[in-house]
């Protein structure tokens, strides 16, 4: 799978490990910047993620920040996205099964190089479980569809 990746300065040596990770899933990670620990702005480089999953390009992407945060209220910006922080295995797992999220939105400066192999391999492995979750997600595509 084509996987689009973004973070900013503060992200950014975590993103590199995350595209080794991508690569050995045998998933193709499209990088879309930062690619420096320059400072940058955030949003700068989540849009251009979010822009291609809101659109229907990608299916799933994955944006690092040093929190996490702000690339995830960048991204749920977007009306077709459902980023998702993830800073734990339950995180990882939930936000796929219950909230189908599409973005995976990690801390760059929380995780170490092998919690993010881990929370990047258990958010791509998890499938939605549908359901009553599917209901939940047609409410929340709704409060973007009515505006």
């Amino acid at each position: 799978m084509i996987i689009p990746i973004a973070s900013d300065h503060a992200g950014y040596k975590a993103k590199e490990k995350v595209k080794e990770v991508l690569e050995e899933l045998g998933h193709m990670p499209v990088d879309f910047g930062t690619h420096s620990e320059e400072s940058v702005d955030y949003p700068d480089f989540a849009v251009q993620v979010a822009e291609k999953i809101d659109g229907g390009e990608h299916e799933l992407g994955i944006l690092i920040c040093g929190s996490g945060q702000g690339v995830c209220m960048t991204a749920n910006k977007y009306p077709n996205v459902r980023a998702a922080l993830v800073y734990d295995e339950e995180s990882a797992k939930m936000t796929r099964q219950h909230n189908n999220a599409n973005i995976l939105c990690l801390p760059g400066r929380k995780l170490s190089d092998e919690e993010l192999k881990v929370m990047v391999s258990l958010w791509l492995d998890t499938d939605f479980e549908a359901g009553r979750h599917e209901r939940r997600i047609k409410k929340i595509k709704s409060l973007t569809q009515n505006n």
